[in-house]
């Protein structure tokens, strides 16, 4: 069983699962990291809160823009797609171009104050426990 975990906090994140269905790509099951059991999936929290998690029907994670590529490689008209966001060079490509979506999700369509990293955070955003605390 496939499985793609995403950080359900995020509205661009939230987004991009809806245009999945849209665009008919699938996964056995879609789910946010909050309400995923993690240790039954073989995740820990701060791997879902830096990016997008794939576990294959084979067992194998994926993570980030390689995550994004194995969900394409999974979808078959989409094959040809992720099989390219794999291949050496444009892999190094597709991993820098993941890295700024996500450093700039919160001010993409869909994107909400939720989705900011932890960098872009105000002082005040950051009063009280913080995951690391836990």
């Amino acid at each position: 069983m496939s499985v793609l975990v995403f950080d359900g906090d995020c509205g661009f994140c939230t987004t991009c699962v809806h245009v999945m269905g849209r665009l008919h790509l699938r996964a056995d099951r879609v789910i946010a990291w909050q309400h995923a059991d993690l240790d039954a999936l073989g995740l820990a929290p701060e791997q879902c809160r830096q990016a997008v998690q794939w576990i294959g029907s084979d067992g194998k994670h994926a993570s980030g823009h390689l995550a994004v590529a194995e969900l394409l490689r999974a979808n078959g008209p989409w094959r040809p797609l992720g099989a390219l966001l794999r291949a050496p060079g444009l892999s190094f490509l597709a991993a820098r171009a993941y890295t700024w979506i996500a450093d700039h999700r919160m001010s993409l369509p869909g994107g909400t104050p939720a989705c900011r990293t932890p960098t872009e955070q105000a002082p005040c955003d950051l009063e009280g426990p913080t995951p690391t605390d836990e």
